[in-house]
């Protein structure tokens, strides 16, 4: 007597054999579909109390990474004070700017948290209309709350 694995194994081979005459080819040789990594898994239901905790536990430290690379009040005041010492002159009206080099030169003080927002596609992102090529350090200021 078949074990109910084996009978579904035999049921697939057929399904194969017969689909594969129905095409009118021969099987493919080309498996890199089995390659394609799982992107979806559905959500665990109310009787997989395991699979349920699993899933909250795992949610929790992924948030607890997060919040660890967020900025605290403390190296936000600290990147600010390191922009404006930094400031590149003339200001526009009250607005004070920064060039890329005095960019560069926070970004190398401001520390490993900050270090992702000191690039040269952000300045770039952030660079308008300012004749000496600078951006404004309140708006990377405000770009870097907003990310960060």
């Amino acid at each position: 007597k078949k074990s109910e694995q084996e009978l579904k194994d035999e049921e697939m081979e057929l399904f194969t054999k017969y689909y594969m005459e129905w095409k009118g080819g021969k099987k493919s040789d080309n498996i890199s579909y089995a390659n394609i990594p799982r992107f979806y898994y559905r959500l665990p239901t109310e009787d997989e109390i395991l699979l349920q905790k699993l899933r909250e536990e795992s949610r929790a430290v992924f948030l607890q990474r997060k919040s660890r690379e967020l900025l605290d009040n403390e190296e936000l005041q600290n990147l600010w004070f390191l922009l404006d010492k930094h400031q590149t002159s003339p200001m526009i009206g009250e607005e004070a700017m920064i060039n890329y080099e005095n960019f560069l030169k926070v970004g190398e003080k401001a520390g490993p948290k900050c270090k992702q927002f000191f690039t040269a596609k952000i300045f770039a992102k952030l660079l308008h209309n300012d004749p000496y090529g600078r951006i404004s350090i309140m708006q990377f200021f405000n770009y870097v709350m907003r990310k960060g």
